[in-house]
């Protein structure tokens, strides 16, 4: 797909479905991330695939972001927006370490480089072929969501890619 067709056509799946990426898709959608441009060349971003046991710790953990939210949620609801996120096929997780060692770059320039990292992988997976949905929502701000996926309680998430074949 030429660039420009890709940018004008890009749009978040409303659904998605089987199959998600094949895993040499996933390699290179997470080259396709690591290419986005990095004042410092920091490489703040964390590009991360939930498997198994990573995937359901961080899905328990932004059930549990949300009802710290919604504290009013019963154990169905919880049990549903768990079930909700298992739906996806594939998801990555694009999170920004925030190198405070050094003085020279500030944060805000590491986390845009870590959100170009995401849009790399976005626009890269539209060109693959696949629906794509972006989210961040309560859990991308969730300590314990953070930790599920190996960044600290002040690195951020940028996004939660959830990645498949669009459903009709």
């Amino acid at each position: 797909m030429e660039l420009f067709a890709a940018i004008q056509t890009r749009s978040s799946a409303a659904r998605l479905a089987q199959p998600g990426p094949s895993w040499e898709d996933i390699d290179r959608l997470l080259q396709a991330a690591a290419r986005a441009p990095d004042h410092g060349r920091l490489k703040p971003w964390r590009l991360v695939v939930l498997k198994d046991s990573v995937r359901e710790a961080f899905t328990a953990a932004a059930a549990e972001a949300k009802r710290a939210i919604l504290p009013g949620m019963t154990a169905e609801q919880l049990a549903a927006e768990r079930e909700k996120m298992g739906r996806s096929p594939t998801i990555v997780v694009i999170g920004c370490a925030v190198n405070r060692d050094q003085t020279k770059i500030p944060e805000i320039e590491q986390v845009v480089a870590a959100g170009a990292a995401a849009q790399n992988l976005f626009l890269a997976a539209h060109d693959l072929g696949y629906g794509v949905m972006w989210k961040t929502g309560a859990a991308a701000y969730d300590p314990a969501v953070k930790a599920s996926v190996g960044l600290r309680p002040d690195d951020h998430i940028v996004a939660i890619m959830h990645l498949g074949t669009r459903s009709k």
